[in-house]
Parts: structure tokens; sequence; C-alpha cells
């Protein structure tokens, strides 16, 4: 009973919170962090059958300008890269007021690569699922006040600043973003457009 009351306030926690909220202020530190690649691919995605449906260019270009408003504003000295693959969405229908408001959710896989190493830093894909913001229809339901594209650009939204979490995260426990300036690190080959994948 903890586990899933624990788990349930999560959810809360995670659907409170707008992920656009603090693109105004100034951004958390994140070392020498900066984008070069921003990759973002759907090429199993899932959605379930109550699902609005949006195309995978819609889908994927949501991702990929909100993972660009957030991290664009890091302007490190060494390059990283994000492969991200969205692995599946719901975008809300309208509900039953009160008995039924389905909320949206994303779930997507990332990967980053560290450009001057030449190799990944996550030696998984790190999995992120985010929901939609309460202010998108905590009562009746996001499928009632919003259309597809505004739920998807939420959910966009907050899933960069997931992303952007753990990379802060990462960074402090492993130092991901943090070598000395005169680091000399032999670079490996990879390719123009990090490899994403997808289970």
């Amino acid at each position: 009973m903890v586990r899933i009351l624990s788990a349930l306030i999560s959810i809360v926690v995670l659907s409170a919170c707008n992920g656009a909220s603090d693109l105004d202020k100034p951004a958390v530190p994140l070392g020498d962090f900066n984008l070069y690649h921003n990759i973002v691919v759907a090429p199993k995605v899932q959605k379930l059958p109550i699902s609005r449906e949006v195309s995978e260019e819609v889908l994927t270009t949501a991702v990929k300008d909100a993972i660009a408003e957030r991290f664009d504003r890091y302007e490190g000295t060494r390059n990283y890269h994000f492969g991200v693959s969205v692995e599946g969405y719901v975008l809300a229908p309208p509900g039953i007021p009160l008995v039924l408001a389905p909320k949206s959710i994303m779930i997507l896989n990332l990967t980053v690569w560290d450009d001057a190493a030449g190799k990944k830093l996550t030696d998984e894909p790190h999995q992120i699922t985010v929901f939609e913001s309460l202010d998108q229809g905590p009562i009746v339901g996001s499928g009632y006040t919003k259309t597809a594209e505004e739920q998807l650009k939420n959910l966009s939204q907050n899933a960069a600043k997931s992303i952007e979490t753990y990379l802060v995260k990462q960074n402090k426990a492993e130092g991901w973003f943090e070598r000395p300036a005169d680091a000399v690190i032999e670079r490996a080959e990879i390719p123009s457009a990090p490899a994403v994948t997808a289970n």
C-alpha cells in the first residue's frame, strides 16, 4: 500500500509541474554543456486506442522544439548530443467530467553522447515518463480544454524539463559536464547523427 501511495504522489507531483514555468529564469548550471545534435525519432511509437492521434512528424518536431527551447540556453565549451526516441504517448480525449478525466502521458528514451570522448554517457537509454501539467485541465480533463497540439506541447516541455533534471542529477553524481578545461581526451569517430536505441 505504501508503494502504491508513493507512486500516486509522484504522479501528482509530476502532473502539477509545468515544464515551461522556469524558462524565463537563468538556466540551471550544467558545467561545460553545449547541445550540438538534437535528434528525436519515433520509429516504434505506440499510443493507446483512446488517445487523440498526431503524425510522427508532428510528434517528433514538438519534442525537438521543446528540447531546443530549453537547452539552447546553454553555451558551454564542449559539445554533447541527444538521441531521443519517443516510445509512447496518450493525448487525452474529452472524458466524463468528475468521473473520467484522462490525463495525457508521454514516454521517451534518452541517450546522451559526449562528442569529445566519442562515446555515450548513458550505458543504456534512460527512460522518462511525463504527465501533463495540472493547469491543462485537472477536473474535466485537458481533452475538453486543449487541442491535441496544445497537449503535445505541454508534454514535450515537461519532457525537456525532466531531461534537464536528469542531467543536473548526473552531473552532480558523475561530473558528466565538469571536465577540466585543459583535459586532453582522445576523440573517437562518432556518427554526425548519433544512433538512437528505440527499445
